[in-house]
């Protein structure tokens, strides 16, 4: 007879998801106040202000980028933290979440700039309004989470050694050689 085992997630598995998820919608809101053809508040150029110069069609994705490889790092780190134990269902649910939230922040940033936005016109190329033009930018966030959860927990496994205390790592004399 096989025994199936469940696993139940317990609410604070769930709000990684939650917490990452809704952090979109500060990161859409600040991907149009920040980005080139939004409100520009980096370079505050009046040509860079409008999505009918294709100058700004790779800053723009690209601030967004920024923002989500930002959002991941932090998110690794929270999900790191050495005063609980770490587990895999933590960071799926967290990977999830940082893929919904960027999906979110991406819509959220195209409806601000619909919303307060000037009127574009489109007629030229569908980029003159402020939108995406690479979507793979949407798989940064998740991507950043994977590498700085692995990087980190590296570190911290490298730092107390491979019995789980503080003993010798690579580089170092084996006791009694």
């Amino acid at each position: 007879m096989t025994q199936r085992i469940r696993r139940r997630f317990s609410g604070l598995q769930w709000a990684w998801f939650a917490v990452a998820t809704a952090a979109g919608l500060p990161i859409g809101l600040l991907w149009w106040l920040l980005a080139p053809g939004g409100l520009n508040l980096i370079t505050r150029d009046p040509a860079l202000g409008t999505g009918s110069n294709p100058e700004v069609w790779l800053p723009r994705d690209l601030t967004l980028a920024g923002l989500f490889v930002f959002a991941g790092c932090l998110l690794a780190v929270f999900i790191t933290d050495n005063a609980r134990q770490s587990r895999q269902e933590d960071l799926v649910l967290a990977l999830a979440g940082g893929l919904a939230g960027a999906v979110l922040a991406w819509q959220v940033g195209t409806f601000a700039a619909q919303f307060w936005g000037a009127p574009a016109d489109t007629s030229v190329n569908a980029s003159v309004a402020f939108s995406l033009r690479s979507l793979p930018v949407l798989l940064l966030w998740p991507a950043a989470t994977a590498v700085g959860t692995f990087a980190i927990s590296l570190l911290t496994l490298l730092k107390k050694g491979p019995e789980g205390t503080a003993g010798p790592v690579a580089g170092d004399a084996a006791p009694g050689a």
